[in-house]
């Protein structure tokens, strides 16, 4: 089979590039915040472990309450217009949380809770306004490059965050987040209407799951990815007491093994707007998910602290950043292409719910493995769950996808 004639760069695109600024400011905001409020509290408000708890699930309990009315608006009303509501909402927050100094921790809930809100907003619409701006033949290319900004602002974002703690304190520090909310703000702003695509009055939320339920290939998107979130959670719970109890690494050594998600995921992100092109997206998404999965497989055969271990932990994890990242990419083109313009809101915010609803008793399940079975046995049970995705993905209408997502 040939390949399709490489489709037009995307960087003469102005709305484009103003919609990645955007996107990119935003994500880097959202990162280093992710340091700086908790530092908030932790350094400035005297907050324990339990409340800190409390301020992150403040931050991830939107997802799940408004997922799906979010995006029901967004393809009711202009995504530009919400996203731009919602990065000034999060820049006029983040600038009132000095006087949480005053007000306490109550207060700083408040402004974590909030602006997940209008996080989810963003999101949703973002995510939504994409297929509206390109050719289809042009979304792989789309995603990689947004990707790619997401993976660098993940690297960077939470290290820059921490700096400025170091030089401002906590509480200004966080203004520095608002400034690159209100970068995104102008960037966007400045995008030609993003007009919402007329959709049934009588419809709504049930549009969006009827969609996705009825459709085989983003039903396929919907199991794959809860079966990967679920599993993924738990894993994440146990893998981090294997890193510190079986394998006793030190705090630092932790974090070098852990920070090698980040550059795989970037390299992933790259590689993604090619493979596609070259192997076919059912091809891709498959084998690049069992590659990751098989590269995870891994940990469960290493044993010590010594410097071999940390350097097979690290390449383990590079490898896994760049084929979960590579599948991520071409699942997200797959969904855009398949999803007709007016529910793309919609799809997103009911894959993004589903997606995330299992997380927090996946969480649980990797804590009472790991009680019940044993870290090390405990992390093979997680890891062989994470096969489940790329073999609903095989059996799906996705593995017979080829070069091209035109139809």
């Amino acid at each position: 089979m040939s390949l399709p004639s490489r489709a037009p760069s995307l960087w003469a695109d102005r709305d484009f590039r103003k919609l990645w600024i955007g996107q990119s400011a935003s994500l880097f905001a959202v990162h280093a915040g992710q340091v700086t409020l908790p530092l908030v509290a932790v350094v400035s408000l005297g907050a324990s472990a339990a409340q800190l708890g409390g301020l992150r699930a403040a931050q991830q309990v939107p997802i799940l309450l408004f997922s799906l009315f979010v995006g029901v608006l967004v393809d009711r009303w202009r995504a530009r217009t919400m996203m731009v509501y919602a990065d000034f909402g999060r820049a006029v927050l983040l600038g009132l949380v000095p006087i949480a100094w005053t007000l306490g921790l109550p207060f700083l809930y408040v402004v974590a809770f909030v602006g997940g809100v209008f996080s989810v907003c963003f999101d949703v619409a973002c995510q939504a306004s994409f297929p509206r701006l390109v050719q289809r033949d042009q979304l792989a290319q789309g995603n990689s490059i947004l990707e790619s900004s997401k993976s660098v602002a993940q690297i960077s974002g939470p290290a820059v965050g921490g700096g400025l703690v170091s030089l401002l304190t906590a509480p200004f520090a966080v203004l520095a987040s608002a400034f690159f909310f209100v970068i995104s703000f102008l960037s966007i702003w400045r995008i030609r209407d993003l007009d919402a695509v007329p959709s049934s009055p009588s419809g709504g939320i049930r549009d969006g799951l009827r969609m996705v339920l009825g459709d085989g290939s983003l039903r396929a998107v919907a199991v794959a990815t809860c079966v990967y979130q679920f599993f993924f959670t738990a894993l994440m719970t146990v893998y981090l007491l294997f890193l510190s109890r079986s394998l006793e690494l030190p705090g630092a050594a932790m974090g070098v093994v852990l920070a090698a998600f980040g550059p795989g995921a970037l390299v992933g992100s790259l590689l993604s707007g090619w493979m596609p092109r070259w192997f076919g997206y059912g091809r891709v998404v498959v084998f690049a998910a069992l590659i990751s999965d098989l590269a995870m497989l891994c940990t469960s055969v290493l044993h010590g602290s010594s410097a071999a271990t940390i350097a097979a932990l690290i390449a383990i994890n590079f490898l896994y950043g760049v084929f979960s990242q590579t599948v991520d990419v071409a699942i997200t083109a797959i969904r855009q292409a398949i999803t007709p313009l007016p529910l793309q809101g919609r799809v997103v915010a009911t894959i993004n719910f589903l997606g995330m609803g299992l997380t927090p008793v996946g969480a649980l399940l990797g804590g009472t493995a790991a009680g019940l079975l044993g870290i090390r046995t405990a992390l093979i049970v997680t890891i062989v769950g994470l096969f489940l995705s790329p073999l609903s993905l095989s059996l799906s209408p996705l593995a017979r996808l080829g070069h091209s997502l035109t139809r």
